[in-house]
């Protein structure tokens, strides 16, 4: 019975070393992980306004009528070069970017043609300047922008007709409308370029002349498609825009 108590005691004073041990074979839990949300992606903000200056070609074509017998005096292509100046200002609400600009360019292209109808006479055209101002719609990848634009347009034409060194002389500025689009990329956040395509219909026009020929009318259709690019400068008010996921 003696023996039995004591194998006892010292099986329960070994337990508590036994339990240790047992302890020690357990793999410890993982300490727990704390993970941080990324950072926000800031995008690209195009709200605010700009002023800037651009370059390109311009395609016109005239049809000239006789408006006293109807018949058609002639066709004229003329193809040259614009150089001129946009101002304008942009808002972005999500990935959609809305705004209105103005712009002016000056032309200086030139053409002429003999005329159909008044035989011996010669008809020249002279674009002096071409403007608009238009709204635009356009969706933004960050930096890049594709916009689509729409609106009024004017211009400002010399036109001449000479017969044997004597000429008459008409001078105008006609309006009508623009429709176009292009790309524009943010270089900086200051610094944009851009591309773009317009048409222009001017509609048809009376052109009054005078001078040593007399005085005589002749009506101009005019329909032209203008290719530019540019820089433009812009002086933002809002900040980056929070990427959505």
């Amino acid at each position: 019975m003696k023996k039995r108590l004591m194998a006892g005691a010292a099986l329960l004073a070994a337990f508590p070393g036994l339990a240790m041990a047992a302890d020690l074979g357990r793999p410890a839990a993982p300490a727990p992980v704390y993970t941080k949300a990324p950072p926000p992606v800031m995008l690209y903000n195009w709200t605010g306004c700009y002023v800037g200056g651009n370059g390109g070609g311009v395609f016109a074509h005239k049809s000239v009528t006789d408006p006293v017998s109807g018949l058609s005096e002639g066709t004229l292509d003329i193809d040259g070069g614009l150089i001129g100046a946009q101002v304008g200002c942009n808002y972005q609400f999500s990935s959609w970017v809305i705004g209105v600009q103005g712009d002016w360019d000056w032309s200086g292209s030139s053409g002429s043609f003999n005329d159909l109808v008044f035989l011996g006479t010669t008809d020249s055209v002279k674009i002096k300047s071409l403007a608009s101002v238009t709204g635009r719609l356009g969706y933004a990848w960050d930096r890049f922008l594709l916009y689509a634009k729409g609106g009024g347009a004017w211009e400002s034409d010399d036109y001449s007709a000479t017969f044997l060194g004597a000429s008459s002389t008409a001078s105008d500025t006609r309006s009508g409308w623009t429709v176009g689009g292009g790309g524009e990329y943010a270089f900086t956040d200051w610094l944009t370029g851009f591309v773009e395509y317009d048409h222009y219909d001017l509609g048809t026009k009376t052109e009054n002349f005078t001078g040593a020929l007399g005085t005589f009318s002749t009506n101009v259709q005019e329909r032209k498609d203008v290719v530019k690019g540019g820089l433009n400068i812009k002086f933002g008010w809002g900040g980056p825009v929070v990427a959505r996921y």
